[in-house]
């Protein structure tokens, strides 16, 4: 048992992890099965020459680290960033650019990418960097290119000055260089070195492997700045390594977002408790799990946009109606608050009432919108079948 006292760097097996409950058994059999739906979704759909939806998941992870640190970032920037990383975009090409997010998208992109490559102190030392371009986090500047070295107790600290509220203290900053090599280490031992869909290596499964990795660098803390990106980089690649693939078809950083309170509760948990961190594992592989139906949902949605661009390939349409029909099947199943109306569509397109009435009733007449209400209160819908169907009910 472990002192409530002590954090879990000062116990005394530390770093002698286990996680071997019968819960966690079962739920990493779960997302097993939730793996491999997306992998025979995905290829069946033809993902990997499409690009579509991997170019989306990509995008989601890079916004949603940020976020979880409480960065927000341009998600036009995010996605012309991906597209130049993977040579889809020229660098002259005028979308909006920013060095801090080519840094984030750098990272993200090397540790799954590069996953084969060894994960090494020069290459973290370089992935911190890359996210602190100037050497500045905000205003503030800091230590970059290399583990932290200030005297002053590494802290998660939130509240207002004067009633601060200590969640975490990281071991010393004398004692990272020490605690880095033990982890890095353990991560070039547990690399699985046969990849397959069991996901074992020597008795520890991928995705333990890959909940204790973050779990481990994110105790240690050993940068001034950047450590949850990083520890979440780390985490991305012990799933790359764990499926033996570069394709990313989950973004389990966009999950962690949507329940942030949640992963910092169990991570503090974690931290002050046992070397049994059953409990962690088991509440991160359930979040897994939630990351590959989200995916599947995603894939759903790219098949039902390509299966209404092929049904209407031969529908003459302008440049305003294909703008609006590609926004409203973007927005998904329910996605565009209150329906389109033609106020809306004049907005979107920068065109008169009497063009935008006559654009949205050719595309109800062809087929690709449906309309429900009468007068003012009419709305528009894209004519996917079963979507909207609870909003259009809400018009009439």
């Amino acid at each position: 048992m472990a002192s409530k006292n002590l954090l879990i760097w000062q116990l005394e097996d530390w770093p002698k992890f286990t996680a071997t409950s019968s819960a966690v058994e079962a739920a990493l059999l779960q997302a097993r099965k939730w793996q491999g739906k997306v992998i025979g979704r995905a290829a069946a759909v033809g993902l990997a020459q499409s690009g579509s939806v991997l170019h989306e998941v990509m995008t989601q992870e890079v916004i949603a680290t940020a976020a979880i640190e409480g960065e927000k970032l341009d998600p036009a920037s995010v996605r012309s960033s991906i597209l130049r990383q993977l040579g889809h975009l020229p660098d002259t090409d005028a979308a909006p650019r920013s060095r801090h997010v080519d840094g984030l998208v750098d990272v993200i992109q090397d540790a799954t990418l590069g996953f084969e490559q060894p994960l090494t102190e020069d290459r973290l030392l370089r992935w911190q960097s890359a996210l602190f371009p100037g050497g500045t986090s905000g205003i503030r500047r800091i230590t970059v290119g290399r583990y932290r070295d200030h005297s002053d107790l590494m802290q998660i600290v939130s509240g207002q000055p004067g009633k601060e509220v200590i969640h975490y203290t990281a071991p010393p900053s004398a004692q990272v260089s020490f605690e880095m090599q033990a982890f890095l280490a353990w991560f070039a031992e547990t690399t699985p070195q046969n990849n397959n869909m069991d996901g074992n290596n020597d008795g520890l499964n991928g995705i333990t492997r890959a909940a204790i990795a973050h779990l481990w660098f994110e105790s240690i803390h050993p940068f001034e700045d950047g450590n949850g990106r990083i520890g979440r980089a780390i985490m991305d690649m012990a799933l790359a390594q764990d499926l033996g693939e570069t394709t990313r078809l989950y973004s389990l950083s966009s999950q962690l977002m949507q329940h942030r309170k949640g992963y910092y509760d169990a991570l503090h948990q974690a931290q002050h408790s046992s070397l049994d961190v059953s409990a962690w594992v088991l509440w991160f592989t359930q979040q897994f799990s939630l990351a590959c139906q989200s995916t599947c949902a995603l894939i759903d949605r790219a098949l039902e946009k390509s299966t209404f661009w092929q049904t209407h390939s031969q529908t003459p349409l302008n440049e305003r109606q294909r703008k609006v029909v590609q926004r409203l099947l973007d927005d998904g199943d329910g996605g565009f608050l209150g329906g389109l109306n033609a106020e809306k569509y004049m907005k979107i397109t920068s065109t008169s009432k009497a063009t935008a009435t006559r654009d949205l009733a050719d595309l109800v007449k062809n087929g690709l919108l449906r309309s429900a209400g009468q007068g003012k209160a009419v709305r528009y819908y894209v004519a996917v079948e079963g979507w909207n169907q609870g909003a259009e009910k809400d018009v009439n």
